[in-house]
C-alpha cells in the first residue's frame, strides 16, 4: 500500500514537499514516481527514480522538482520548489518492482498507486 500526503494550498513561488509511505513493499527495491491530474486533464508523469538511483523528469517541472526516497523510512518525496499556478493538480505516488530506467514514465509500468493528494498553487 503507498499513502500520499504533504498537499495543500500554497502561493506561487512558493513550496512544498509531498510524502509516500510504503507498507507492504520495499521502495529501496522498486521505482518510485509521481503523476499528476490537472483539471480537465488526464494523468501525467512528473518525477520517477529508479531503484538505481536514476532519475527522469517531464520538461515542465525540470529544475524546480526534486524526487527523493528514505529507505530507513520506506518513503518516497517530492519536494516542490517556484510553484506555479499550472502546478495545481491531483498528485499520484506509484511504486514499479519492475520498471527499468528507461521506462519511468509509463504509467503501465507501475504495479501500485496511492491515493492521490491535492495540490492547489494560488497566483
Amino acid at each position: 500500500q503507498l499513502q500520499a500526503s504533504g498537499g495543500g494550498l500554497v502561493q506561487a513561488g512558493g513550496s512544498l514537499r509531498l510524502s509516500c509511505a510504503a507498507s507492504g513493499s520495499r521502495i529501496s527495491s522498486a521505482a518510485e514516481a509521481w503523476f499528476r491530474r490537472a483539471p480537465g486533464e488526464g494523468r501525467t508523469f512528473v518525477a520517477g527514480m529508479h531503484r538505481s538511483g536514476g532519475t527522469a523528469y517531464s520538461d515542465s517541472v525540470k529544475g524546480r522538482f526534486t524526487i527523493t526516497r528514505d529507505s530507513a523510512k520506506n518513503t518516497g518525496y517530492l519536494q516542490m520548489d517556484s510553484l506555479r499556478p499550472e502546478d495545481t493538480a491531483v498528485y499520484y505516488c506509484a511504486l514499479g518492482p519492475s520498471v527499468i530506467l528507461s521506462n519511468l514514465a509509463s504509467q503501465t509500468a507501475y504495479s501500485y498507486w496511492g491515493r492521490g493528494t491535492l495540490v492547489t498553487v494560488s497566483s
